[in-house]
């Protein structure tokens, strides 16, 4: 059985990648967050690609680094 991908709104989103709800919308709109998952009046983000913004932003430090 696969487990499914957890949707998260917008509050949660943010809350996630520890930013304000202001700034996580920036991100969206500058594409460093995927845009949405629209599910009827429903905006969600899968909790994967969250993950995969944080886990993109460990990388880009590594590489500073």
């Amino acid at each position: 059985m696969q487990a499914t991908d957890r949707l998260l709104r917008d509050k949660d989103a943010a809350e996630a990648l520890g930013v304000s709800k202001t700034t996580f919308w920036r991100r969206v709109n500058d594409g460093t967050v995927p845009p949405p998952v629209k599910i009827g009046g429903s905006t969600r983000w899968p909790q994967s690609e969250i993950q995969a913004v944080i886990e993109r932003a460990k990388a880009t430090r590594m590489a500073a680094a």
